[in-house]
C-alpha cells in the first residue's frame, strides 16, 4: 500500500488580508492542512520584494481585498492605520503558539495529541490576530494588540509577553523563515501540496483539488 501523502502546509502572515481570507476558508476546503505563521516582512526582504500596500498598486489592491471580503461574507474591512506595518511581534507570537502545546502524557498517542494542541493554538491566535487587524483596524505592530489577540485565543498574557522577547522564540522564527525560503516561498498565503506551492488566496480551491488528487491516487 503506498504511503499516505504528507499533510498540506499552510503558510500565512497575519498582516496579509489575503492570508486572512484563506484562513477563514481553509478549514472547509483543506481541514488536514497544518498552519504555520510566518514573518512576512523577512520573506519579502529575502525575496527582494515589498508588500503591494507600499506600492502604486495600493488603492487597487485594497479595493480588491474589500470586494473579496464581501464575496466571502467576511464583513467590511476596517484597515489598520498604518498598514502594512511591522509583523515581527505577531510572527514571534505565532511561533510561540506553534511550540506551546505540551504532550499530555506518554505513550503512542502523546505526540499526536501534542501536535493537535499546537495546531489549535496557532489557528486560534492567527484568526484572532487577523480579525483584530482587518475587522477592528488594530495595528499588529503594537505589542498590546498582539497580547489582546493572545487573550482572545486563550493565552496567558504574561507567558505570551515573555515569549515576544525570548531568545529561543527568536531563533525558532529565524529557522522557520529559512525553512520557508528554502521551500521557495516568496509571499503569503502559500499552500504546499507535496512538492508544489500554491501562492495566493485565489489558489486555495486549486490546492484543495491537488490534495484530493493525491489522496485518490
Amino acid at each position: 500500500m503506498p504511503p499516505r501523502p504528507a499533510s498540506p502546509r499552510f503558510l500565512f502572515g497575519a498582516m496579509s488580508p489575503y492570508s486572512w481570507f484563506a484562513s477563514e476558508r481553509i478549514e472547509r476546503l483543506l481541514p488536514e492542512a497544518r498552519w504555520h505563521g510566518v514573518f512576512a516582512g523577512a520573506i519579502f526582504k529575502a525575496s527582494g520584494r515589498v508588500s503591494w500596500g507600499l506600492t502604486e498598486d495600493r488603492e487597487d489592491g485594497m479595493a480588491d481585498c474589500e470586494a473579496r471580503a464581501g464575496a466571502h461574507g467576511l464583513g467590511p474591512i476596517r484597515w489598520p492605520d498604518p498598514w502594512p506595518t511591522n509583523d515581527l511581534l505577531i510572527a514571534r507570537a505565532m511561533t510561540f503558539a506553534e511550540r506551546r502545546g505540551p504532550a499530555p502524557g506518554r505513550g503512542a498517542g502523546a505526540e499526536v495529541a501534542a501536535a493537535r494542541s499546537e495546531q489549535a493554538a496557532v489557528k486560534a491566535l492567527g484568526l484572532a490576530a487577523m480579525r483584530l487587524a482587518f475587522l477592528e483596524g488594530a495595528d499588529l505592530g503594537q505589542a498590546g494588540v498582539v497580547l489582546e489577540a493572545g487573550r482572545r485565543a486563550g493565552f496567558d498574557a504574561e507567558e505570551l509577553r515573555d515569549a515576544l522577547s525570548d531568545a529561543d522564540i527568536k531563533d525558532a522564527l529565524r529557522r522557520a523563515t529559512d525553512d520557508a525560503l528554502a521551500l521557495g516561498v516568496f509571499g503569503v498565503p502559500t499552500i504546499l501540496i507535496g512538492g508544489e506551492l500554491f501562492w495566493g488566496d485565489d489558489r486555495l480551491d486549486e490546492a484543495a483539488a491537488a490534495h484530493g488528487s493525491q489522496l485518490a491516487g
